[in-house]
């Protein structure tokens, strides 16, 4: 019998991360099966006992439940506890394993995918939610010239960068308010916000994109993200969305669960021709 794996997420009948799976089984000659599943917005526990009791191995974690799931764990990786959000479930002798790869599938899409470094970079990473919280340590640990996180919310962005200042070695590392951006350039701009999920634009300054600028917006759908849109006519010299960390961070799961490293450029390369076709 195939050993069994799913993501939870409400919405989840979108989700990408079955194919992904079921692409990186195939290659790799792993034997399992890779299911979305819809958690009740209040029954995200009794999903998961109910999961664990079918037999399942390990789970992803999306929308709305990565604070739930972190909460749900007995053992957490460091990054997952920095983060204190999951991602990645293992299920093992009972007990519940915690991980959370989104920072590592963003610096790897980046760095990788997208050929760009970020040390000595000067990173401003907007949003102080929990997409932010996952990928803070990772961004620091590539040890960039500056990380400054934006809020709408400004307190929020300096309270989140308090909390990883131990991180932040050499970095020049803080937080504050989309106003407080104004004469200031970045080398990397990356939306953590939801505003492309709701078709919102943020209140950004003219002329925060330098000279060849990266614009990285998280999300990603059937064309150009609201934030990527703005980017683009604000001189970013380079527009990228999150499909290919959406791969990534699958492919560091995939690895920690059956301890085997797939190969992603295939892969996105498929989502992005399909994703395509739909536009």
């Amino acid at each position: 019998m195939s050993d069994l794996y799913c993501v939870f997420g409400n919405p989840i009948a979108h989700s990408k991360s079955p194919a992904i799976h079921a692409a990186f089984a195939q290659q790799t000659g792993e034997d399992l099966r890779y299911e979305a599943r819809l958690a009740a917005v209040d029954g995200f526990f009794a999903a998961i006992s109910d999961f664990v009791a079918e037999g399942g191995c390990g789970a992803n974690v999306t929308v709305p439940f990565k604070e739930d799931a972190y909460r749900r764990c007995d053992r957490l990786s460091d990054r997952a506890a920095r983060a204190g959000a999951v991602n990645t479930l293992q299920f093992i002798n009972g007990s519940v394993h915690g991980d959370n790869t989104d920072g590592a599938g963003l610096v790897r899409d980046i760095r990788v995918n997208l050929g760009r470094r970020l040390a000595g970079q000067r990173i401003l990473l907007l949003g102080a939610g929990g997409a932010s919280r996952g990928v803070i340590a990772p961004l620091l640990a590539e040890n960039p010239a500056a990380l400054v996180i934006a809020n709408r919310s400004p307190d929020k962005a300096q309270q989140l960068a308090a909390a990883f200042a131990d991180l932040a070695a050499g970095a020049v590392l803080t937080g504050g308010a989309f106003a407080e951006l104004r004469d200031q350039q970045f080398d990397i701009v990356i939306n953590a916000t939801s505003a492309s999920l709701s078709g919102d634009s943020l209140p950004l300054p003219a002329g925060i994109f330098a000279p060849g600028c990266l614009a990285y917006d998280m999300m990603y759908g059937k064309g150009e993200t609201p934030f990527l849109a703005l980017a683009r006519t604000q001189g970013a010299a380079h527009c990228a969305d999150g499909l290919g960390m959406l791969v990534e961070q699958a492919a560091e799961a995939f690895s920690l669960w059956r301890g085997k490293r797939p190969e992603t450029a295939g892969v996105l390369a498929s989502l992005r021709t399909a994703l395509s076709a739909q536009g």
